[in-house]
């Protein structure tokens, strides 16, 4: 895969390792990624890559890794600005209302959100992350991903609107909120979930959206009532309605919220119900996705949303674990978060990949592609519930022009397979490197290039660029620092 039109003058460094993993190409034993200007040049055999730098005459430097080295994972959901609540996150739930009563009495307490953000970001990028989907609930946490020079985008999220005050005033505020939020790398709006937003602000906040081309996230199916629920019985009054305790003709009630369609004995999900509100759509992914339908998951792809699956926050709420295998086998789109420290152990998504290859053996899937289908969630599955994947900032994968985001693994394993395995079922914690846009952002002891002076693990700022290796002349570039 070589570099075409958009590659720059600057200088070009290759990253080289025992293992490439592409994402949108088979895994590559002996591979390297050549990089110029921030975004990727070559991808491919190291022998093939730095023969094509020769051929054009380019000088390079070259950074040797030991283990493997994938795309910059992309964290699909997140609350960066919950750093400093990690107190919740190492406690355990009942479930959704008594993790809500512990969360709500640390909220309350006072906090520096900018900071704590920042902390969260810094530890995102020490976990290999290079993108995040940050959902920012206090406005000072907006500059996380901008200041530490992350992917992805920070969402504005919006709850408690009832209708009247939706109506009043709502609009123009959250206009004037979402002007605050930064634009770089991203801005969108997350209107928190169904049942903390009445129907106007659930119908309205999409098109704001959509008018201003920006992106939808939403918690969906996160807490147990969201799930669909059988006759709860007649009603008084609705007694023509067709489907009262089930979920059809809901909306020909007039209800004003999903908690009030509920109170009136419908059964629909909340998934169901904010379909019918136009909130799901190609533009738009949503965070857990765990009470849901087979009919749930199949309008989800039918709408083309994908959904960020964060088994250790569920775990550590006391939910059920999400029915990863069903998504798998019916092809849905998912993608992989940590969700907050308020509710989970670490930020690092490696440690949900691992918690999702255990949940899906434990519910049957068998396949052998579970390794591979779960690394890219991890990358390029959350890039694609972003809108990422595409155009000329691109991320998530390892291919010619996209950004060049970049994440190294310290793995033993000598084969592609063992190395999958290995990352999939014990990666967390091994993060050894970490690539933004170019510029390594993080570096451990453990993944130091072959051939550098030791030195301690470093999360450099945003804008730091750390030094090459080995450079390696036009004509002399098949010596590289082996590995020993």
């Amino acid at each position: 895969m070589s570099g075409g039109p958009g590659v720059g003058g600057g200088p070009v460094v290759v990253h080289s390792a025992r293992i490439v993993v592409p994402m949108t190409a088979p895994p590559i034993a002996d591979g390297a990624v050549a990089v110029q200007d921030g975004c990727i040049r070559h991808v491919g055999d190291r022998s093939w890559v730095v023969d094509q730098l020769a051929g054009a005459g380019v000088a390079f430097t070259e950074r040797r890794w030991r283990g493997a080295l994938l795309p910059g994972l992309v964290n699909a959901h997140s609350h960066l600005q919950y750093t400093g609540m990690a107190g919740v996150g190492q406690g355990r739930y009942q479930g959704f209302e008594d993790w809500a009563a512990a969360f709500n009495v640390e909220y309350a307490r006072p906090h520096d959100w900018r900071a704590e953000a920042a902390d969260g970001a810094r530890a995102s990028i020490a976990a290999g992350v290079t993108s995040v989907a940050d959902v920012v609930t206090d406005i000072e946490a907006a500059t996380a991903l901008e200041d530490a020079g992350l992917g992805g985008i920070a969402y504005w999220e919006v709850m408690d609107w009832e209708n009247e005050a939706w109506q009043a005033h709502g609009r123009d505020q959250v206009l004037d909120e979402l002007d605050r939020v930064p634009t770089t790398p991203g801005a969108g709006l997350s209107p928190h979930a169904p049942y903390s937003l009445d129907v106007a602000p659930l119908l309205k906040l999409p098109d704001i959206v959509r008018q201003r081309g920006l992106r939808l996230h939403l918690h969906l199916g996160e807490a147990a009532f969201e799930g669909e629920r059988i006759a709860l019985g007649p009603v008084p009054g609705l007694e023509g309605v067709d489907g009262v305790g089930h979920s059809a003709d809901w909306h020909l009630a007039n209800v004003p919220s999903f908690r009030a369609m509920r109170a009136l004995g419908f059964g629909a999900s909340a998934t169901a119900f904010v379909d019918r509100l136009g909130v799901l759509g190609p533009d738009c992914h949503i965070a857990h996705g765990v009470y849901v339908t087979a009919a749930d998951r199949a309008l989800l792809r039918a709408r083309g949303t994908a959904v960020a699956l964060c088994p250790r926050s569920n775990a550590v709420i006391g939910l059920d674990p999400p029915p990863v295998a069903d998504y798998l086998r019916e092809g849905s789109p998912i993608a992989i978060g940590t969700d907050s420290l308020s509710s989970s152990p670490s930020l690092d998504p490696m440690a949900d990949v691992t918690a999702l290859h255990r949940i899906a053996r434990a519910q049957g899937y068998g396949h052998r592609d579970l390794h591979e289908r779960l690394l890219a969630a991890a990358t390029l599955g959350g890039a694609h519930a972003m809108g990422l994947a595409v155009g000329p900032d691109r991320t998530g994968h390892l291919a010619v022009g996209a950004r060049a985001d970049l994440a190294v693994f310290d793995v033993d394993a000598r084969t592609v397979p063992d190395a999958l395995a290995e990352l999939v079922e014990d990666g967390a914690g091994r993060a050894a490197a970490t690539v933004v846009r170019g510029v390594v952002r993080h570096t451990a002891e453990a993944a130091r290039p072959v051939g550098t002076p030791a030195r301690a693990s470093a999360t450099a700022p945003a804008g730091a660029r750390a030094p090459a290796t080995a450079t390696a002349p036009a004509a002399d570039r098949h010596r590289p620092q082996e590995e020993p």
